[in-house]
């Protein structure tokens, strides 16, 4: 899956560069370079300015994720493009990485290197054959050492027709090790991004990088807010092993934070049975266009539990007793506090106020009203889909009642 790409060319280094440049800049400038991507182009055509006849090349990285095994960075001279890429974890699983000299050196950790045109090298790796066809010469597979324990290689081709003469100097060797240096400073960093993130979810997680850290630290935001709530879960757990209600609270949870996130919303909070979530109101997402997402996100979290509920998902199929699902979503519009409370040691990145409050008192009224989708008059208003009024209700600390209302099509 790519991700992002540059095609800076030949004017992402200096004409003319010698090894001794290229130490200098990895031990000074290239420290300012934040984007992996930007960094690993301008080291190669750097190498290409020193006399290296490059034409591929890439970069491996293994990261902490739930779902990927790391990312990539793919290089060709001949379209002058570099691309990022991320890798899934089930990767590692298929014969094409079975059978790559990547997974040989990340088993192995030695450096491997194999010209593309010798029918043994053909043989060993089935990927040689392409590269032949490309014309490549000569290919050189090098292992990063880390510290962190997850596997890192660079691999480097050429069509030179004498392969690479100095691929092994110790010039070539002394800047691919500061280039390490780097590649490390941006796996440590790619993976505190990827382990708040996957906790916190995107915005919160920038946040807390940039240094959002303290108790009390956070902002007030505008936002339609999302509760929602698996009816009958007390009885699911009491019939359910605990093995089977994670992989039903798995299945349950990724059908609805998939809708949100699909919207455009932020996830902010999993609480037993309960999700939390967010569509914030901003200078380019005006509340109109929130309640819009909000309402959308929530049909299609219906939708696609209904296909759950059909048996879309086989893991689920072993499971006797679980289904129907059901689900009551609260819409509610207000001011809400994002940002960090709790103990001094022991914080959590959350929202808190009165609109968060009463949309879990709105949720509530489901059992009651009997509607899926739950939408108060605050975010009803800004909506142009057919709705049906529900009535006033009284809310527990709320002086007035609140107006509810329901999609017309989502009883």
């Amino acid at each position: 899956m790519i991700v992002r790409q540059s095609s800076r060319g030949a004017a992402s280094a200096p004409d003319t560069n010698s090894f001794a440049d290229i130490a200098i800049w990895l031990l000074k400038s290239a420290a300012r370079e934040t984007e992996m991507l930007l960094l690993f182009e301008s080291f190669l055509w750097r190498l290409i300015a020193a006399g290296i006849p490059l034409d591929r090349a890439s970069l491996h990285i293994g990261t902490l994720h739930p779902q990927l095994l790391g990312f990539a960075w793919n290089w060709r001279r001949e379209d002058a493009t570099s691309y990022e890429v991320k890798v899934l974890q089930s990767t590692s699983e298929t014969d094409s990485f079975k059978l790559n000299p990547l997974a040989r050196i990340f088993t192995t950790g030695e450096p491997l290197r194999r010209n593309p045109q010798n029918p043994e090298a053909q043989a060993e790796f089935p990927m040689m054959a392409e590269l032949a066809g490309a014309g490549l010469t000569d290919y050189i597979a090098l292992p990063f050492s880390s510290g962190t324990g997850y596997r890192h290689a660079m691999t480097l081709a050429t069509s030179n027709p004498g392969g690479f003469p100095h691929a092994a100097g110790p010039e070539v060797r002394n800047v691919l090790d500061l280039f390490a240096l780097h590649v490390e400073r941006h796996i440590a960093q790619r993976i505190a991004e990827n382990a708040v993130n996957a906790y916190l979810g995107d915005v919160a997680g920038r946040k807390v990088l940039s240094g959002s850290i303290k108790r009390g630290n956070g902002e007030a935001i505008h936002a339609v807010i999302w509760v929602s709530d698996l009816r009958g879960f007390t009885t699911l757990s009491d019939h359910l092993s605990g093995a089977d209600m994670i992989v039903l609270l798995n299945a349950y949870f990724e059908t609805l934070a998939g809708a949100v996130l699909a919207h455009d919303g932020e996830v902010l909070k999993f609480m037993g049975d309960g999700l939390l979530a967010v569509f914030p109101i901003g200078t380019e997402t005006g509340i109109q266009a929130a309640a819009r997402a909000a309402l959308a996100a929530a049909q299609l979290a219906m939708r696609n539990l209904d296909a759950l509920n059909g048996g879309a998902l086989p893991q689920l199929a072993g499971i006797d007793g679980w289904h129907p699902l059901r689900t009551g979503i609260a819409l509610h519009e207000g001011e809400v506090f994002f940002g960090n409370i709790g103990a001094p040691e022991r914080l959590d990145f959350t929202v808190i106020g009165p609109a968060v409050n009463e949309a879990s008192r709105v949720e509530a009224l489901q059992k009651k009203l009997g509607r899926s989708i739950l939408i108060t008059e605050a975010v009803a208003q800004h909506l142009d889909h057919a709705l049906d009024h529900l009535g006033e209700h009284e809310l527990r600390g709320v002086s007035l009642p609140v107006a509810v209302y329901s999609p017309r099509d989502n009883p």
